[in-house]
């Protein structure tokens, strides 16, 4: 009998390590390094959405909105977060390229200038005259074009001071530039972080200005989507419950960020993916259509509008960049 349940253990884990085994590593691009937005795609791994779907994912910081796109699309990466106007911009310039959208995060996209009042910005007017830092590859800055349009700006008279990532925050503290581009959740409390006072801080959200845009998206590379229909669904499944849990438990979220990177202020954090959240996350359309679906006549008038300050090479077609087919009918319930 003794024996018997030695074999009987034995075999079971066996059995569990043929299961561990068995489980699709898949690798999962940022547009940016670890900080409060990218809290729940960790809390989805510590709360085992991923492990159940039989994927053990592996979480990659980025440097910028648009920096996932050609990890994307040479398949260094099969899945990504990126700005879906750079995606599309991208796949005018690069035809035929195996890369899409599958699942809307940013419903309403953080895109907005971020200046200090006592520097003279509060408005969109008052940009003129002044002195904007933008770094080359924002997601932000790539949207000025058309935020310019929007709210009859004369570019001629807007200084652009292309700036990094590390260096933009401290520039507006130290009032080297008057405001810059950037995602509004991030600036806003990376100018906290430096001291400057909250009443000091104006956020001009381009998506409140005339902006009609979407902001970032779960990306694919569609060779790897077409080839693992069923590892992409349980992969976005786990994403949407990963947001619901941080939407429900925000600390439990951080908690996991932090995990990852130590260095994170976790209360800045929260706030961080509380903005987020209510800014750009769970917005009434969410709410009521559930999240990672898309308005087709407000995306076609999205890509009108970045006509507007955008040349397309081809004609753009919808489908091309963005699909709902590894989507549940009405997307995630974040409620």
């Amino acid at each position: 009998m003794h024996m018997f349940r030695k074999v009987l253990l034995a075999c079971f884990a066996s059995i569990f390590s043929l299961a561990a085994m068995a489980a699709t590593k898949v690798q999962f691009a940022l547009d940016w390094k670890f900080e409060g937005p990218s809290a729940p795609y960790f809390l989805a791994i510590d709360n085992g959405h991923f492990s159940k779907a039989g994927l053990e994912v592996e979480i990659s910081p980025g440097k910028g909105s648009l920096d996932a796109i050609p990890k994307v699309a040479t398949g260094a990466f099969p899945v990504g977060f990126a700005d879906i106007n750079s995606l599309i911009k991208f796949l005018d310039q690069n035809p035929g390229a195996p890369v899409t959208a599958i699942m809307m995060v940013y419903d309403k996209p953080p895109f907005a200038i971020v200046g200090r009042k006592s520097l003279g910005i509060s408005e969109p007017k008052d940009l003129e005259g002044k002195t904007l830092g933008a770094p080359p590859p924002d997601g932000a800055w790539a949207q000025f074009p058309s935020f310019v349009k929007a709210n009859n700006l004369d570019m001629s008279k807007i200084k652009v001071e292309p700036v990094g990532f590390p260096t933009r925050e401290p520039m507006l503290a130290e009032g080297k530039v008057d405001s810059v581009t950037g995602f509004s959740f991030s600036s806003y409390l990376n100018l906290v972080r430096l001291g400057v006072p909250e009443s000091d801080i104006s956020t001009i959200l381009m998506a409140d200005h005339g902006l009609k845009l979407y902001g970032n998206a779960i990306i694919v590379n569609t060779e790897y989507a077409n080839a693992n229909i069923d590892t992409v669904k349980a992969f976005l499944k786990a994403v949407g419950a990963g947001w619901k849990d941080a939407i429900a438990n925000p600390g439990a979220a951080v908690a996991a960020l932090v995990k990852r990177n130590p260095a994170a202020d976790a209360g800045l954090e929260e706030r961080r993916l509380g903005l987020a959240i209510d800014a750009n996350v769970l917005t009434d359309y969410v709410k009521q259509n559930g999240m990672g679906n898309i308005d087709k006549s407000r995306f076609a008038g999205a890509i009108e509008q970045l006509r507007e300050t955008y040349e397309y090479k081809t004609a753009p077609k919808s489908d091309l960049y963005f699909t709902d087919a590894f989507l549940p009918s009405g997307g995630f319930n974040l409620n």
